[in-house]
């Protein structure tokens, strides 16, 4: 009786102990999400050009973004496309270092040179309201 009191504690503290975490960090990316960011990057990665045109021309001047700019961002959306095609084919599979995080490098560590997890946003779009207040 003393046993199987003690197996029941026991088997008790081992299934409740698996429950540990129950959001990990990685549970925001899946299989969904790889989708969604492969299809976005198929389609809008072509928005890379215009916006490396647009940084460069702010940083260093008209003439390095007519040149730099354009082969730079030809590049970028390039790689864009690739990635978000792969990504695409390849949703339902961890193949990122066993996981659904992006392909591309991230821009956190890498200011200039890195990418943002989705395509950048083309427009006019304002953050600010247009009123005024007083």
């Amino acid at each position: 009786m003393k046993t199987l009191l003690t197996a029941t504690l026991v088997l008790g503290f081992a299934t409740s102990s698996f429950a540990d975490i129950q959001d990990p960090p990685s549970n925001d990316y899946g299989p969904t999400r790889k989708l969604g960011r492969g299809l976005s990057n198929l389609v809008f990665g072509i928005a890379e050009l215009p916006t490396t045109i647009a940084k460069i021309n702010e940083r260093e001047g008209n003439s390095a973004a007519a040149g730099y700019g354009v082969v730079r961002g030809l590049g970028r959306s390039y790689m864009r496309f690739h990635s978000g095609l792969f990504e695409f084919l390849t949703f339902p599979f961890p193949t990122t270092r066993h996981t659904y995080y992006p392909l591309l490098p991230s821009d956190v560590p890498y200011i200039h040179a890195g990418y943002q997890e989705f395509s950048p946003e083309l427009g006019n779009e304002s953050k600010y309201p247009y009123v005024r207040m007083y």
